[in-house]
Order: C-alpha cells, then structure tokens, then sequence
C-alpha cells in the first residue's frame, strides 16, 4: 500500500476500534457514557495510536494484539485534552472543530468525562492482556508512567505556571514538552514495541524516536497556532500570542524554529532507521507529521 492508504487503513481501524472498547452509551449512568463517546468521537489525526499500531508491526507478532493498547492510549489522549480545554486550564470553547466537552455538556461532566476515560485505560489494558501478564505489566507500567505526575501531568502543570510567569529558558521549555507533548508520543511507539516483543535496545531506539518526534510536533504546533487560522486547526487561533506564551517561536523566531524542528524530525528518524522490519511507513509518518498544516 502506499503510505496515504496504509495511514487510511490503520486510522479505521482505529475509528472502529473506538466504538468497539467504550462503555454503550445506553449503559447507566447514560449521561456520562455519552459524554465519554462525544470526546473520543471528535476526530482528529490519531497520530498516536497509528504510532503504536505502525511500531508493534516492526515485529512479527505484534500486528494481532495492539489495538486494545492502541485504544487505551488514545483514551488517556482524549482524557487530557478534555481536562485541557476546561475554563480552569485554557479554557477553549473548541476542540476538532466542534465545541469542547465542557460546552456540549458542562463543566463537572467534561471533568468526570476525563477521569472516566484515564480510569477505563486501564480497564482495558488489565483485561485484553490478562493471558500475558508480563506485557500487561509493561504496557500498565508505560502508559501510568507517561500520564503520571512526573510526565504528562507535571508537564501541564509546569506549562500553566510558565504561562503565568512568561519568562521560561529554553531548559524549561524542553522539559515542558518533553513531557507535556512527547511523552505519549514516546509512549506509542515504546507500548508499540513491547506488544511486538522489540528487545531493550529496540526500546531504547523507539523511545528516543518519540522523544525527538514530541519536540518537532510542539516545535510545529507553536508555528501553526501563530500562523494557521481557528478553521484550519479546529481549535483557537493565536491564544500563545495572545497572552504572551513562551514558545520556541517566541525563543527563536520563524527560521530558527523551524530548523530545530527539521533536526529533531531527522534523529527521530535516524533512531527508526536503526530498527528491523520495514520502517518505510514510520519514517514517512515522522517526516509528515513535521510538514503539518493543522
């Protein structure tokens, strides 16, 4: 297949898969079910499933049992957008192009609509792997550690108060975004590897991949938000300006961004050419996820 129909084909079974692993929204208390569906069922790119789906093909016997994890991740994905776009973090009104959680429903749904979906990960994860308990482990282990206080979570909160101070170094905001942004991207990839069975220094190669991968995709979104308007990104335009964000445009300007962000894209993709199996698709992805336009 070429790359256009590959990403088509792992983006449906993703899009089917997100029906299949939610609670129905008939299942009591209704409300929160449908609320659940309404943020997953927002659209998006998928980027980080489709990573985990495309990294667990890298080895012969990971293609069969990935979408669960893949599921499982995108949940926790849509969790942090849902609590990210709430009036006492960004507060946005649009979210894919459509109004946010918080606005189609209200605020204490959208909250409990994001508690329900990181809770029902691990749900996931616990009983689509109960006959392998190591990979249970390992997969339990990488997405809580990703979605923890020290990654995830602590980037979002280190974002919010550099976004008061204004005056974050370029230290910072790497750490910020190795945390906030690569760290599930880093996840993908690695829960990608360990469903195909990739030794530890496969690992270490995916992680590092995801790693460069999240700093190019932040690096983008800064240029994007300044540049890209609202109907383009689904989402609001030139809130960073806005209220004086620290960004690495802010940082750097323009070119010099857009150089840093062409030279974490090629150690990703040197890291991904280093694997076995066919690494075509992945490095395509990486190359086109740096060439975004939303």
């Amino acid at each position: 297949m070429s790359f256009p129909e590959q990403f088509s084909d792992y983006v449906g079974t993703i899009e089917a898969g997100l029906e299949t692993y939610l609670p129905p929204a008939t299942e009591h208390p209704t409300r929160l079910h449908e609320a659940m569906r309404y943020a997953v069922q927002g659209g998006g790119k998928r980027l980080r499933p489709v990573l985990l789906l495309a990294a667990a093909d890298l080895f012969p016997s990971g293609s069969n049992t990935a979408l669960a994890a893949a599921m499982a991740l995108e949940y926790v994905h849509t969790y942090s957008l849902v609590h990210d776009d709430l009036p006492c973090m960004d507060n946005d009104d649009l979210r894919r192009g459509r109004a946010t959680t918080h606005k189609a429903y209200d605020e204490a749904t959208a909250l409990l609509t994001g508690d329900a979906l990181l809770t029902h990960s691990f749900v996931i994860l616990t009983l689509h792997y109960s006959d392998q308990p190591t990979l249970a482990h390992h997969l339990c282990s990488e997405l809580a550690n990703a979605a923890s206080s020290r990654r995830l979570i602590g980037g979002q909160m280190a974002d919010l108060l550099a976004e008061k101070s204004n005056q974050a170094t370029l230290a910072e905001l790497d750490l910020i975004h190795l945390n906030k942004t690569a760290a599930l991207l880093e996840c993908a990839l690695v829960m990608g590897g360990h469903i195909g069975g990739a030794s530890s220094e496969e690992l270490a190669l995916l992680r590092r991949a995801g790693r460069h991968l999240g700093l190019t995709f932040q690096i983008v979104d800064d240029i994007l938000d300044a540049t890209a308007g609202t109907a383009t990104l689904g989402k609001t335009a030139g809130k960073d300006a806005k209220v004086n964000k620290t960004t690495y445009l802010k940082l750097h300007g323009m070119e010099e961004a857009k150089h840093i962000a062409q030279k974490h894209t090629q150690q990703a993709v040197t890291a991904i050419a280093s694997l076995p199996g066919n690494t075509e698709f992945l490095i395509t992805l990486i190359r086109e996820m740096a060439k975004r336009e939303k």
